[in-house]
């Protein structure tokens, strides 16, 4: 006998994979739509402008969200107050990069990502060993600033229970340029299809081998396919952070939208341990 809470959840994450089809759907179409724009443009443009335009089609193809782009936003109902503080000086850069970045960090150390937030300091204990793709693509953005300022754009608080950050254009459809092979997918801590409390794993676009920067922190335990690379443990610090960022909802009243929360990433840090 299936249970009406077991029946919500079973609902809801038909409903999220329903949403990674269509907007699977909707990059391909975009491409192909892109492509021949693009086309035209050669023919009409030169020099600088030629670059320029290509430049935009080719960070727009990389979305890399596990079904991350905010739907548009209802009318708020009853918004809670803002409970962080104002944005740091400064301005997110436009950084891209064709290929992944050459390994660089000792896989048998242990390193901790910090994101100095508007709302407080998360800490992540990063799971070198068995995602190190992963944590060599952070440590390698993080030095590049690439994380700071970027807000986080998409808060759920229906079905699956996760704040999702990483996106330069805060859209859900930016990205480094590249892309990660998966990595860590059986990890021991998934159990029953179940990303518990506390876990950071990279988004993708509901294809293999698609992550990108977008990562999303889970603040409750969240029903999803096993299909997310498990990259990192929160800490207990962190965790109340993200409590308060959930108590404070997201914008559309249906569960997934932007959080109300000011929530920026004024400094991501990486070091070694």
């Amino acid at each position: 006998m299936v249970s009406q809470e077991q029946r919500r959840r079973q609902l809801a994450r038909e409903k999220f994979l329903r949403q990674q089809q269509r907007r699977t759907e909707a990059r391909r179409k975009a491409r192909m739509r892109n492509s021949v724009i693009a086309s035209v443009l050669g023919v009409l443009l030169v020099g600088s402008v030629v670059s320029y335009t290509a430049g935009v089609f080719k960070n727009d193809d990389k979305k890399a969200n596990a079904g991350a782009e905010v739907s548009p936003s209802a009318t708020p109902t009853g918004k809670a107050p803002d409970p962080c503080a104002k944005p740091a000086p400064g301005k997110v850069k436009s950084l891209s990069w064709k290929k992944e970045p050459a390994m660089t960090i000792d896989t048998s150390a242990k390193y901790t990502m910090t994101l100095a937030t508007t709302c407080g300091d998360i800490g992540i204990a990063m799971k070198t060993a068995a995602a190190p793709h992963t944590v060599n693509s952070f440590n390698f953005l993080a030095a590049q600033g690439f994380f700071d300022h970027t807000k986080c754009h998409r808060l759920t608080t229906n079905g699956i229970y996760v704040l999702q950050c990483g996106d330069p254009k805060g859209s859900g459809m930016g990205g480094p340029g590249y892309t990660l092979p998966d990595e860590n997918l059986k990890d021991k801590s998934l159990k029953g299809n179940v990303y518990p409390a506390g876990t950071v794993a990279m988004a993708n676009t509901g294809q293999k081998h698609t992550g990108g920067s977008q990562f999303f922190l889970v603040y409750q335990d969240s029903q999803l396919p096993p299909s997310y690379t498990p990259f990192g443990t929160i800490d207990a610090a962190g965790m109340k952070v993200l409590k308060k960022i959930a108590a404070a909802g997201e914008s559309t009243g249906q569960g997934d939208g932007a959080p109300n929360a000011t929530v920026v990433i004024n400094k991501a840090t990486m070091t070694k341990s």
